[in-house]
């Protein structure tokens, strides 16, 4: 949990904010209806504060306290707490309510991410494989590469992805390259898609796949 010298990065709007910071914003935003007395909406918070940060620039969270805000909250239908609800466009798109996960809040807040060219979330590319669509192209190192990787992956590093595109367009399905975090396979599907070459990249990488609790293979 955020201590003093670290602001939170899950502000609180109330009934006098929460049009300008909610249904004006550009970005989705993910409420969480929350109140002093809950339990689970504490036990939960650190998950949600560690979501808030992951997705900075990508969507907003903010917590609503109920017992502050009983307008609102009744106006939203809100029956206990903790609760989420996603805004995209200054209307309400999916509501849960429960203590949920933070992939579960990923999950809930992915179709209305801003998307990268080329960006492939970890569940539509689980179903692409598993229909034998793709291959996963693993960017890193070869040593970590034998360590751990997606399912049936190859390894080609990501220095060597530019001198290797037939090979690479050779493969039994289409290619998407991962990385550990994304951001390295995101800056080269860029600049791959700008030169006229279409590929796609894992968005968020391996750490995005585990945290949805996808299987990966360690060899022995």
């Amino acid at each position: 949990m955020a201590n003093q010298s670290t602001p939170s990065a899950v502000p609180y709007v109330d009934e006098r904010t929460f049009e300008r910071e909610v249904l004006m914003s550009e970005l989705p935003v993910l409420v969480d209806f929350t109140a002093q007395w809950c339990g689970p909406c504490k036990t939960i918070a650190p998950e949600v504060e560690a979501l808030a940060r992951e997705l900075e620039g990508k969507a907003r969270i903010v917590k609503v306290d109920i017992d502050k805000s009983q307008m609102l909250a009744s106006q939203l239908r809100i029956q206990s707490v903790p609760t989420f609800m996603v805004f995209a466009e200054g209307r309400p798109v999916a509501a849960k309510a429960g203590a949920l996960k933070r992939a579960q809040l990923r999950q809930m807040l992915e179709p209305f991410l801003p998307r990268s060219e080329g960006a492939i979330t970890p569940r539509e590319a689980f179903e692409l494989h598993k229909q034998g669509r793709i291959v996963f192209v693993d960017t890193r190192e070869a040593l970590v590469y034998r360590r751990v990787h997606l399912p049936g992956a190859v390894n080609m590093p990501i220095e060597e992805i530019e001198s290797r595109l037939a090979e690479l367009h050779m493969l039994a399905g289409a290619p998407v390259l991962y990385c550990r975090s994304g951001d390295k396979t995101k800056e080269i599907a860029a600049r791959l898609n700008e030169s006229g070459v279409p590929v796609a990249f894992l968005d968020g990488g391996v750490l995005a796949w585990e945290a949805e609790g996808l299987a990966v293979e360690r060899p022995d």
